[in-house]
């Protein structure tokens, strides 16, 4: 079953990479109390993802956060050396929060995935965003068909 609107964000660890190397994070503590701008991308350094997705949140940072938002993060099935290189190949420094979700159980836990093996790239995320306030799914905007429009933080923002 796909998360929804009003839906409570399940308990999972996902993964970042602190100063001390990778750290897990509890969904519970990652969104408790705060408003968080969530988004998630089939795959780092992937075209859509490198080129729009990523850079839109890391333009709109200051935007997000003066409406608001506590938290920008980015989660991708992959693992957290590769989004920590992504990171910082984009150039996000502390804006932008990379979150690997290495398995697939966040993902799966919402409901989220994408089975992208006829590319050769195996279960992914969904691309997705999702305001979370509380732990609490205020706005959900799931991508369909390989669009790339609802999950931007430019629509992100229209909603705020």
């Amino acid at each position: 079953m796909t998360i929804k609107v009003g839906d409570k964000v399940p308990s999972a660890t996902l993964t970042t990479f602190g100063p001390d190397g990778p750290k897990p994070i509890k969904t519970d503590e990652l969104f408790a109390g705060k408003t968080v701008a969530l988004f998630a991308v089939p795959g780092a350094f992937t075209p859509t993802c490198s080129a729009k997705h990523l850079p839109s949140f890391k333009d709109h940072a200051a935007d997000l956060k003066a409406k608001g938002v506590d938290t920008i993060a980015c989660v991708s099935v992959n693992d957290v050396f590769v989004m920590k290189a992504w990171g910082e190949h984009q150039g996000v420094g502390d804006n932008i929060l990379m979150l690997a979700d290495g398995n697939g159980d966040f993902t799966k836990a919402l409901g989220l995935e994408l089975d992208g093996s006829r590319f050769g790239l195996g279960q992914r995320s969904q691309r997705y965003s999702m305001i979370v306030k509380d732990g609490v799914v205020k706005k959900l905007n799931v991508e369909s068909g390989g669009e790339y429009r609802v999950s931007s933080a430019e629509y992100m923002l229209e909603q705020l």
